[in-house]
């Protein structure tokens, strides 16, 4: 490696700072202190759980509710107050094990990600899986004592002051309280997904951190990682990409039986739980992401119909990115393609140190302490952006529980998408560190609101860089990324919901094969690209790891609601100048304890609900659209309109 191709790569991460090592003293400690307060959970479990009572939490599910003030007799009252005691002791408990449990898990997963075949790494994980059990075991109880108990209950549980904190979590979970099985049920759910449907998604992440592919690079087939060879998504040789691109989908092709017994597995398990889940009312598939994304369904609903509105308009942008590169129509081996070279080569990349100098003055653009906060970053050594054949695939923010201190992943290989992508988590990373100090249970938020802040941060970082170039080629590059994003957002993002949505509708009545899934993948590409798209990706439905994350479905359109509810952040921005950074922090802060629409009630005065929020936020990218075009006549990429 070069001197200056060692400048491109981001660093490695430290660790070392929670645990030294898997088999760290310390990381054992956390765990043997972990058993200790699951101990102690479950002496106080008897007094949530016992069969013989009228406040039996494990009778609730005939019942239908745990009453304080219904319990008639002296007998009757005092166990209602000892499950109320009990219930407010489990809390407590449980918040110490669940920050511990969960810091030990992000130091393997941190681990995994880097090096998919660290042992030490995968026999760590592996004995986190009990632990993870006993623990989801232990909250059941404490769980349907909350979604189940009447008001006063509730009210008396949330009136310890340590509790309180939790009132939002409480509640809005409460909304759900009628698809509830009876707790042995629940139990068993729980104890047969480390199993089931986890094992499915785990096996999923060692199969793409382990996978290797043969890529045809300057007439040479070269093995490469899928992370690297997904790297080469991002260089300017349109038969690079391509030929990166078909070497991705053969190795995921060599396993799509895996993936496809996968995906099928992953989806059945959760339609056999609605299905069960709805004795008292129908439970549908699509109940659940929207619940834990805070958001409702008609909100949901105007923005698909919003995107699809506007359809025209980023099918425009991606075919004025073919234009620029001499074709009719992208192929899907340019979703990452960096603008055209207009101008004399300018290196292999952008240096590490100059994306975030960057990304430090975007931010600090609105205000101060955000610039200093991504150098702070840099400076603890928080971000990973090594490159390496045994790297997952992908970016994302992670934090640790006890320090509650954030870690940004990706794989930084010098493209101008890398800048964006790494603004992107620094996003994520900086909405955790503004709500460092909030009690746990008000530090937790879909992921509809965690993706406003990341692309908020998307967004600074183009403007400002178009601001600042006055090359012609750096001009080129910002507006490029500006108009990748709207085709990801508008057309990428739908096509998986579209996908998805009707996976999930013929997985109902059986599991599909692998050509099914590929028709499948390819009309909802056909849909939403259009002519703008040379061909589908069929195999998407393999290569994307969002479809295989076990702990929630349909992943994908927070993205969307975030791109979108960004642009509306950000023309409040510019609208309030220098009132706006304190709103912003109030809102982030509060985005652990609100429903998406009443924190856009509180802090924008707009309902989400209703679809003229979004008709505006997409209609201002038609100028942008309007200007890309001009952008691409002027550098003779593109004829003229």
């Amino acid at each position: 490696m070069s001197v200056r191709d060692s400048e491109v790569q981001g660093p490695a991460w430290d660790l070392s700072a929670e645990y030294a090592s898997p088999d760290a003293p310390e990381l054992q400690r956390d765990l043997d202190r972990a058993t200790a307060l699951m101990d102690e959970m479950a002496a106080l479990a008897p007094g949530l759980v016992d069969a013989g009572s009228s406040l039996a939490v494990g009778a609730l599910s005939a019942a239908g509710s745990l009453s304080a003030a219904g319990a008639s007799s002296a007998a009757g009252s005092s166990l209602a107050a000892g499950a109320i005691s009990a219930a407010q002791g489990m809390r407590k408990l449980a918040d110490e094990a669940e920050v511990l449990l969960r810091n030990v898990g992000v130091f393997a997963n941190c681990l995994l990600s880097v090096d998919s075949r660290d042992e030490a790494a995968q026999v760590l994980n592996g004995r986190l899986q009990n632990y993870r059990q006993r623990y989801a075991d232990l909250l059941q109880p404490l769980t349907q004592f909350c979604d189940l108990a009447d008001e006063p209950t509730i009210d008396a549980y949330l009136g310890d002051p340590q509790v309180a904190p939790s009132a939002f979590l409480v509640r809005h979970a409460r909304e759900r309280r009628h698809e509830l099985l009876s707790l042995p049920e629940e139990g068993l759910v729980n104890g047969l997904s480390q199993d089931g449907i986890h094992a499915w998604g785990n096996l999923y992440d060692q199969l793409s951190g382990t996978l290797s592919c043969k890529v045809l690079v300057d007439n040479e087939h070269r093995e490469m990682g899928l992370a690297e060879a997904s790297g080469l998504l991002q260089k300017p040789d349109d038969r690079l990409r391509r030929n990166a691109w078909q070497a991705i989908n053969e190795a995921w092709e060599g396993h799509e039986e895996t993936c496809t017994a996968a995906i099928n597995a992953i989806a059945g398990w959760r339609l056999e739980l609605c299905r069960k889940r709805s004795r008292r009312r129908p439970v549908h598939f699509l109940d659940a992401p929207v619940h834990m994304n805070r958001i409702h369904r008609d909100t949901l609903e105007a923005l698909l119909q919003v995107s699809a509105e506007h359809r025209e308009m980023a099918q425009r942008a991606a075919r004025l990115q073919a234009a620029a590169y001499g074709k009719t129509a992208i192929g899907p081996w340019d979703s990452r393609a960096p603008a055209p070279v207009i101008s004399e080569d300018q290196g292999p990349g952008i240096a590490f140190a100059d994306a975030i100098r960057l990304i430090a003055d975007a931010y600090a653009g609105v205000h101060p302490e955000m610039g200093d906060f991504v150098h702070m970053m840099v400076r603890n050594r928080w971000i990973e952006g090594t490159r390496g054949n045994s790297k997952r695939p992908g970016a994302y923010c992670t934090g640790f529980a006890k320090s509650r201190t954030p870690r940004v992943y990706t794989t930084f290989t010098g493209g101008a998408s890398d800048v964006i992508t790494l603004a992107h988590e620094l996003g994520h990373a900086y909405h955790s560190w503004v709500m460092r100090d909030l009690p746990e249970s008000q530090r937790s938020y879909g992921m509809s609101l965690a993706e406003t802040a990341s692309t908020f941060g998307e967004t600074l970082v183009r403007d400002a860089m178009l601001q600042q170039a006055s090359a012609p080629q750096a001009r080129l590059e910002v507006a490029w990324e500006d108009m990748s994003a709207l085709v990801t957002f508008v057309l990428n993002i739908p096509t998986r919901f579209e996908f998805e949505k009707g996976f999930y509708e013929r997985r109902q009545e059986r599991p599909l094969r692998p050509a099914e899934l590929k028709n499948l993948m390819s009309e909802a590409w056909n849909t939403w690209y259009g002519d703008a798209v040379s061909e589908p990706d069929p195999l998407f439905w393999a290569s994307k790891l969002h479809f295989y994350i076990s702990g929630l479905s349909f992943y994908n359109f927070p993205y969307l609601f975030g791109y979108l509810f960004s642009l509306g952040l950000y023309a409040r921005r510019q609208a309030e100048d220098a009132d706006f950074y304190p709103r912003y922090v109030a809102l982030l802060r509060d985005t652990g304890r609100m429903t998406a629409e009443d924190l856009a009630e509180r802090h924008l005065n707009t309902d989400i609900r209703q679809p003229g929020f979004w008709r505006d936020a997409l209609g201002a990218l038609a100028p942008r659209v309007d200007a890309f075009a001009e952008l691409l006549q002027q550098a003779g990429l593109a004829p003229t309109a």
